[in-house]
This record gives C-alpha cells, structure tokens and sequence, in this order.
C-alpha cells in the first residue's frame, strides 16, 4: 500500500468504509468543518473539573465574544515532557503561510493517531477497541477536511508537507522546507511498537500524550491564526481531545494506572 500525502493517506481498506458511512463533515461550498459536540455530561465534567481560572477563561467565550487574540496557557508545570512536545511540535511564527504549516503539522500529527488506533481496534474491555475506531474515525474525516482546505486556500504549494524554516520570511512560500523524515516521525509520536500484551497500556498512555501535544497545537492556531475555519478546528480539537484524556484515564484507572503525568495537559483544557 503505498502512502503519499494528501489524497493517499494511508486508510486501510477495512476502515475506509467507516469512513464513507459518516455523515460528511464538508460544506465543499464553504470548507467549513462541523464539529461534532461532546455529550452534555462530559462537558460539565469537563468544565467543573478545571481551575477557578480556566472555567473563568472558557465563560468569558461563551457570550458572543468572537474577538480572535488568545494567549496560549501553558501547563502549570512544565516537566520535560511538555516542553519537549512543545518543541517537537512548533509550526513557527504567525503569518501568511501559519494555516498551511498548521494543516500539514495537524495531518501528520492525525496519522499518528490512526496508526495507533490501529493497533487496539479489537480490544473490547474497557472500552479501548471502541475509542480507537472513534479516535480513527474522527481523525480520518479531520485529515479529509484538511486536505481540502489545503488544495482550496494554497494552490501553490508544493504536495509535499511542509514546515517553518527557521529565520525565513513567514509570509512567503521562500521562508518554508520540506518536512523531513525526523520532523514526521516527531509528529506522528510512534517511537517504538507494542506487543500484544503491552498494546493496551502503550495505546492508551501514547494517545494521552499524542493528544496534549495536539492541545498545544491547537492553542497555537488559535493564538496565531485569524482563519476562521482553522480556529474552529482547533476549539473542536480542544474540546474534543480533553474530554477524550478524561476517558482514557478512566480506562488506565481501570488498570490501576494513575500517574501525575497524566495530568501534564489539565491547563490546556478550555481555551
């Protein structure tokens, strides 16, 4: 099976028809991506388990405020494994070219994902197998809108996914390089490949921190991009995303996994 980039990502044949069965989430005219809300119980959850702070940040946006300039929260400590995320995952500076290093970032960040799913869909206790067909899914129709977006708003571009080069003009398609084979990789965050014993605790422990780092993704768009599209991407990713770590550390409580790592990403929870 080969894999390209847009157009030839990797769906297994077996999963594309899931894909297919989803009620599309392309308004073609608009480009314009429905996010799918989380069940009303979770959200409180959500939001009642977040600092004084944090649910004061998240009402301040929910009373017609549509003003776009937001500061990225930065988890309260910062242990090495959120700056090295944070690193791992830079798109660059704010300028003309931000939503198409974001997109190429998101997508490879996104096949991470499948490719992780992939390893637990038939896992039925507790859970797992049905949350990485939710997680592949969701993910694959993201990647779908993406890549759409890309051919729409940057015919220009070369095919190949691109990243920020560093000192270059952020306006201008001369100030990007080509995404290397170590810069995929860091996106992806597969560095290693579990065993039919350790697949459950490595998917589910991989995929809350392969979500923190898509949180910090997406507080960057939000912070430097003015797309509409791409900022209602990235509060669906938020949303959706954080309330995806509750379940997974529910599922590694179920294990008797509780460690304080999990709790890396809580600040980056509302935007």
């Amino acid at each position: 099976m080969g894999i390209g980039f847009f157009g030839e990502i990797p769906f297994p044949r077996t999963h594309f028809t899931l894909l297919q069965k989803k009620i599309s989430i392309i308004d073609v005219s608009g480009l314009f991506l429905h996010m799918r809300p989380l069940p009303l119980l979770l959200t409180a959850a959500l939001i009642s388990s977040l600092p004084v702070s944090a649910r004061a940040q998240q009402g301040s946006h929910g009373h017609g405020n549509h003003h776009m300039h937001h500061s990225s929260p930065i988890p309260a400590v910062p242990s090495k494994e959120n700056v090295h995320a944070a690193h791992q995952h830079d798109i660059g500076p704010a300028g003309e070219t931000y939503d198409l290093r974001y997109i190429d970032a998101m997508v490879k960040h996104h096949e991470g994902a499948l490719l992780m799913s992939e390893f637990v869909f038939d896992i039925g206790s507790p859970g797992v197998g049905a949350l990485a067909n939710e997680i592949w899914d969701d993910q694959a129709n993201e990647i779908k809108a993406m890549g759409q977006w890309r051919k729409a708003w940057y015919p220009e571009a070369p095919i190949y996914p691109v990243a920020y080069l560093p000192g270059g003009d952020p306006n201008s398609m001369n100030g990007l390089t080509r995404m290397s084979a170590k810069q995929i990789a860091a996106m992806q965050m597969i560095d290693s490949t579990p065993t039919k014993k350790t697949r459950v605790t490595w998917f589910l422990e991989g995929m809350l921190h392969h979500h923190g780092a898509a949180l910090m993704m997406a507080h960057d768009a939000l912070k430097k991009s003015t797309n509409p599209t791409i900022l209602g991407l990235s509060r669906n990713i938020v949303v959706a995303q954080s309330g995806e770590i509750f379940q997974i550390r529910r599922m590694l409580q179920f294990d008797g996994l509780n460690k304080p790592e999990y709790h890396n990403y809580d600040s980056l929870f509302a935007w």
